[in-house]
């Protein structure tokens, strides 16, 4: 393993902050409603992601929506996984890919719910997280690809069985997460560097942002007002649960 010094490298973690904020940037849902001549803030939730496309176009194309924004949190991730896999940080047994992974992810992330290109107004980033942690811990073990494609299954099922669109997405997120972390502690147990520190408040700020998009539809379901998100409905298009 070669060693990489922060303090000499540091021009490397900036462009790939601003590169992949400006690919978070680049909405497939604005696209897709583009090429159908409609604007998607102004159809059903006015919302740019995964949901509002499946709601207005059916689950195919909302499918196609969630895979491009899945790619999009994911490949810029695997990208950096390949070019710093044989580095650590410098003085540790870290491996910078660790980092970079997901510090590519969440300036993704950010780009995608705080993109410039739409005022700063835009998805709440969940497809993006979950195609990011499915990528990421695919690097781990090539087999974790299945099994972070049934966790995904598992998601669909738990919001087609509550109707309850943004608590699956984001127990799905935070799943993950977990799943993650748990890795991540075996693999540097013992240890508490920063670069160690700094991968765990990845995975927080990574959590925090999904959580904190959706807000205002938690508010609502701990009230008891959220809209149900009938899978069966979204099918037909035009019809499942509004503000996701």
């Amino acid at each position: 393993m070669k060693e990489l010094a922060f303090n000499s490298s540091w021009y490397w973690f900036l462009l790939m902050a601003v590169v992949c904020y400006f690919i978070g940037c680049f909405n497939f849902a604005v696209l897709i409603a583009k090429s159908k001549h409609k604007d998607v803030k102004k159809i059903g939730s006015g919302n740019p992601g995964t949901m509002n496309i499946s709601r207005e176009f059916g689950m195919k194309v909302g499918f196609l929506n969630f895979m491009l924004d899945a790619l999009k949190g994911g490949v810029p991730a695997l990208i950096s996984f390949f070019y710093f896999r044989n580095y650590v940080f410098a003085g540790t047994n870290v491996v910078v890919s660790d980092f970079t992974r997901y510090f590519c992810g969440l300036f993704v992330v950010i780009g995608h719910i705080y993109p410039v290109t739409m005022k700063f107004k835009g998805g709440k980033g969940i497809a993006s997280t979950l195609g990011l942690f499915w990528i990421c811990l695919s690097c781990e073990k090539w087999w974790f690809f299945f099994l972070g494609f049934l966790l995904l299954v598992g998601v669909v099922g738990y919001i087609a069985y509550t109707e309850w669109g943004s608590m699956g997405s984001l127990l799905g997120v935070t799943c993950f997460s977990v799943w993650q972390g748990l890795l991540f502690v075996f693999r540097y147990e013992g240890q508490m560097n920063l670069p160690v520190i700094l991968l765990f408040m990845l995975l927080l700020a990574l959590n925090f942002l999904t959580w904190f998009a959706h807000r205002k539809n938690l508010v609502r379901l701990f009230a008891g007002e959220e809209h149900r998100t009938s899978v069966k409905k979204l099918s037909k298009g035009k019809r499942g649960m509004k503000n996701m």
